[in-house]
């Protein structure tokens, strides 16, 4: 019971801590390193720490400086046309697709802002004649839009079905005509198809 074992019963464990340290060391395991001392750990720690907000003020400052550089990412993108960057509602290849389409055309829309002014200016003056000429033109530059974008939105539509069949064009139509309002150079994102050239 209590004698020493013989030298074939202790081979066998030889052969498997032999066979157990041939063998490759799992690289999730916690050790196979040295225990770091324990000023470099504080050291570690303090340096997590302090990339974590200690309070609420600095917490907002960083949302901050986070929200003001996305802000100026976009503002980059929507002169450059970059995609990546762009907000939602520009992304897409059928927002890019309609921005070309509506660049790519002159419309009277986006004329309605001078129009305005001038028409507004001409009512102003007390001289009858004027200001009834002012109406008029008024009315006319209504009547030229509206069916401008009707026209242009039936277009729009029918080259949407034929180049985008199965991708959601949800708002596209609209999304066109809302940039036929602005003027060509104050579009955002910045026009990247010349007048003429069909996209």
């Amino acid at each position: 019971m209590f004698r020493s074992r013989s030298k074939e019963e202790k081979a066998p464990t030889d052969k498997v801590t032999a066979d157990l340290s041939k063998q490759p060391r799992d690289p999730q395991a916690p050790k196979g390193r040295p225990t770091p001392r324990r000023s470099d750990a504080q050291t570690q720690r303090r340096r997590a720490s302090s990339s974590a907000p200690t309070d609420r003020k600095e917490a907002a400052k960083r949302q901050r400086e986070a929200r003001r550089s996305d802000m100026a990412r976009q503002r980059e993108a929507l002169a450059s046309g970059d995609e990546r960057y762009l907000p939602a509602r520009d992304k897409g290849p059928v927002r890019r697709y309609v921005r070309d389409f509506v660049d790519s055309r002159f419309c009277i829309a986006e004329w309605f802002l001078p129009l305005a002014v001038i028409i507004l200016i001409l009512s102003v003056i007390q001289v009858q004649n004027i200001q009834n000429i002012s109406l008029l033109l008024w009315l006319g530059v209504i009547v030229l839009i509206v069916v401008d974008s009707i026209g242009l939105g039936f277009r729009l539509k029918r080259q949407l079905a034929q180049r985008f069949p199965d991708t959601p064009k949800r708002g596209a139509v609209a999304y066109g005509l809302m940039r036929t309002l602005q003027m060509r150079r104050l579009r955002l994102p910045k026009p990247q198809a010349k007048r003429g050239e069909r996209p």
